[in-house]
C-alpha cells in the first residue's frame, strides 16, 4: 500500500464530507491508499457522516476514542497505518483533486524521508476553490537534509504541508505530544532535523480554511490561558533541541531560524497575555523563566521570517520586562473584558 491518510475528527460536521469528497476523488487506485479516520469523541454527527463513508468504500476505516486531543488522534492513527507513506490531513480542509498519485510517485522516485508541497487558503465564509492542482506545472527541488531545508526555507510546521515515510517515522520513534497545542510545530521540527533527504514540489495540493471557529481563534478565557501555557511550552520544549543543534555545529542559518521560531512563541503569547484573563504574578512568573533560558529578550526573533513592521515596533516596545509589565498593567484590565465578551 502506498499512502495511509490519517484525520483526526472532533465536531466537524459541516466540513467532513467536503474533506472526504475530496480523498475519494483521487488518482489512486482504492487499494493503493487507506483513509484513517479517529473520532476523537465528537459530540456532533461527524461519526455518523464518516461511518456513512466508511461503509460506502472499501478503504475508508473509522475508529472512535474519547475525547483525547488532535495528538492523540493522530498517534492512534499512525499505530493502524501500513502504507509506505503517511499523512496528517485536517477534516475541515480539503486535497487538490488527482493529487496523491503525483506526490507518491515523486516520493518514491526520489527515496524521500519528507515530501512538502503547497497550499492555498481560504476563508471561511467564502466560496470553496475549485481543487485543482498545478500537476503539469510541479517541479520538484533540490533533495537535501531537513536541517538544510530548515536553513534555506521559512518551513512549515503544519503536519499537513508533507508527506513521510513510515519507515522512517518508524525508525526515529517520533510522535506528537498529547494534551497540548503546538504539537505540530514540536513535531515538525523533531521530524525535519532528522532527515536525510527531503524535497519540495511546487504543486498546490492542500487547500486551507482559515475559520472564525477555529480553536486558535477562540477568546474564551480558560482556552485562551491554555494556549499561551502551551505556547510557552513548546519555546520551552525547543531549547534542548536548540542546544543539540549548537553542539552538533549544524548549518548556523538552521539554528537561526529555529530560534526565531522558538522566540515567535513567546511573541504571540505576550501579545495574547495583555488581553486574558492571567494574572500579574503568572506573567511574571513566566517572563522570569523565559530570561532563565535565554528565550528573551527576543535578540532572534526579528529577520527573515518574521519582518512586519509592526513586529519590529511591538518588539522595540516590549523587548524588555519592565516596559512589557507596564503595558501589561495599563491595558490588560480593560482589554481582557474587551475580549472575554468578544462573539469569537
Amino acid at each position: 500500500m502506498k499512502l495511509s491518510i490519517i484525520i483526526p475528527v472532533y465536531n466537524v460536521e459541516k466540513y467532513i464530507s467536503t474533506c472526504l469528497d475530496s480523498i475519494v476523488n483521487q488518482d489512486l487506485k482504492k487499494d493503493e491508499y487507506e483513509v484513517i479516520i479517529i473520532n476523537d469523541g465528537s459530540t456532533d454527527n461527524s461519526g455518523k457522516i464518516v461511518k456513512t463513508y466508511s461503509e460506502n468504500y472499501s478503504n475508508i476505516f473509522l475508529y472512535t476514542q474519547k475525547n483525547g486531543g488532535v495528538g492523540s488522534a493522530r498517534n492512534k492513527g499512525l499505530s493502524y497505518a501500513k502504507g509506505d507513506f503517511v499523512y496528517f490531513l485536517d477534516p475541515d480542509d480539503y486535497l487538490a483533486m488527482n493529487v496523491l498519485k503525483t506526490l507518491t510517485s515523486t516520493a518514491v522516485q526520489y527515496n524521500l524521508d519528507v515530501l512538502t508541497f503547497d497550499s492555498t487558503s481560504f476563508n471561511d465564509s467564502s466560496v470553496l476553490p475549485e481543487n485543482n492542482s498545478n500537476n503539469s506545472e510541479a517541479n520538484l527541488s533540490d533533495v537535501i537534509t531537513g536541517i538544510d531545508y530548515i536553513a534555506k526555507t521559512k518551513y512549515s510546521s503544519t503536519v499537513w504541508l508533507f508527506l513521510i515515510n513510515r519507515s522512517f517515522l518508524i525508525d526515529i520513534d517520533l510522535k506528537f505530544i498529547k494534551g497540548r497545542w503546538m504539537e505540530d510545530a514540536i513535531f515538525t521540527l523533531e521530524l525535519f532535523i532528522k532527515v536525510k533527504r527531503m524535497a519540495h514540489l511546487n504543486i498546490n495540493a492542500y487547500f486551507y480554511r482559515v475559520s472564525s471557529e477555529s480553536a486558535m481563534n477562540s477568546y474564551e478565557p480558560n482556552h485562551y490561558l491554555k494556549l499561551i501555557d502551551d505556547n510557552i511550552n513548546a519555546a520551552l520544549v525547543f531549547n534542548p533541541i536548540i542546544q543539540k543543534l549548537e553542539n552538533d555545529k549544524v548549518n548556523p542559518n538552521c539554528i537561526k531560524r529555529v530560534k526565531a521560531r522558538q522566540q515567535s512563541f513567546l511573541f504571540f503569547s505576550m501579545i495574547r497575555m495583555i488581553k486574558s484573563t492571567i494574572s500579574f504574578n503568572e506573567v511574571k512568573q513566566i517572563m522570569n523563566k523565559m530570561s532563565e533560558q535565554n528565550i528573551f529578550p527576543l535578540h532572534m526573533f526579528l529577520g527573515k521570517d518574521y519582518n512586519l513592521l509592526s513586529y519590529h515596533i511591538l518588539t522595540r516596545v516590549l523587548n524588555s520586562k519592565r516596559r512589557f509589565y507596564f503595558f501589561f498593567l495599563l491595558f490588560n484590565p480593560f482589554l481582557k473584558l474587551v475580549y472575554k465578551y468578544s462573539p469569537k
